[in-house]
């Protein structure tokens, strides 16, 4: 187990810093490779230390000072030029210089993928980044990439992160041998755009378990650990069900009351839970030279702390080395 710093952005969401800096506290209660030595909390440190000091946190955590905070409405590589000391930027720094292994911010996403790309680099056999998502809509955990942070990929790039993301489930989520999907209209191989049909040709090459194409409402079925697809159609996918759940679980709930049936909103919590990959601690931005957790805007203290303990898993788990022996194998 390594014991590299994890570079926790203080400022990011929408519930900074108090839902952060709780999240930090339930993590260290809560995942004993997360220790107090291990936490960097980034951020403005006179306004962090009174905070955490006030919530009772240990004294042994690292504090970086960043002054400065990029917005979530910002945009991305206007703020980056504008705020050098902010806190995103600065805790990427800190992994670049060997202070930390990984960061963990629920902030500006693009500004997140934006200073990572520019301050960490890639790994070597990697192009472009992409976000992976894990969710559990079946009873084991999916790992969606892209999810946004290449809209435009080539085909080379969708088998890198098919490489990545089977790097990722073995490390962190105990499966050896992933089955990976291609994200398409049909099972068919001559289904799809030139893109996919062109990934698909290649991911059958590919040190991988490919299983083919998979349709849309194949990901709730169970049929495969990983899908690929390029950044967009990932993003969309994401938050239709996002949205889409958001939307019928109420609904549902209602009809029930209407009906004499009223149903315990705990009753429910677990479906709740499955739709929302805050549960499964963020998304890991695959394929930059250190660990990138991405939460969401929303996310509340639980989400911080499973953003942290994943954070932990992937250093741990070593998924970046394993993801460089992979590429150079022949994954790219």
């Amino acid at each position: 187990m390594t014991t590299a710093r994890i570079a926790l952005d203080v400022m990011g969401g929408d519930h900074a810093p108090r839902a952060v800096l709780e999240g930090a506290l339930m993590a260290l209660d809560s995942f004993e490779p997360v220790t107090p030595e291990r936490l960097l909390l980034v951020g403005p440190e006179e306004l962090i230390r009174e905070q955490w000091s006030a919530l009772g946190g240990s004294p042994e955590v690292g504090f970086l000072d960043a002054p400065e905070t990029i917005g979530m409405g910002e945009k991305p590589a206007v703020a980056l030029r504008a705020k050098p000391n902010a806190s995103i930027p600065v805790a990427m720094g800190a992994v670049k210089a060997g202070a930390a292994g990984a960061v963990v911010s629920m902030g500006n996403t693009g500004a997140m993928v934006g200073a990572a790309t520019m301050i960490l680099r890639t790994l070597p056999g990697v192009r472009r980044p992409g976000i992976a998502v894990t969710i559990g809509f079946t009873p084991s955990p999916i790992t969606v990439v892209d999810m946004g942070a290449n809209t435009a990929p080539r085909a080379t790039d969708l088998v890198e992160y098919a490489v990545m993301a089977s790097a990722f489930q073995a490390a962190v989520l105990g499966m050896p041998e992933p089955r990976v999907g291609l994200l398409n209209i049909g099972e068919e191989d001559e289904k799809g755009t030139a893109l996919t049909k062109e990934a698909r040709a290649l991911l059958a090459e590919a040190p991988i378990s490919f299983i083919g194409n998979v349709e849309p409402s194949e990901l709730f079925q169970g049929k495969t650990d990983v899908l690929v697809t390029d950044g967009f159609t990932g993003n969309v996918v994401l938050k239709l069900v996002e949205g889409f759940s958001e939307f019928l679980i109420p609904r549902v709930m209602g009809a029930a009351a209407e009906h004499g049936t009223p149903v315990a909103p705990e009753a429910i919590g677990g479906l709740v839970q499955s739709m929302s990959y805050s549960a499964y601690g963020g998304a890991l931005l695959l394929g930059v030279n250190g660990v990138v957790i991405i939460g969401h805007g929303r996310s509340d203290a639980t989400a911080v702390s499973n953003a942290v303990r994943v954070a932990a898993q992937t250093l741990d788990g070593g998924v970046n080395e394993r993801v460089v022996a992979a590429l150079a194998a022949g994954g790219a």
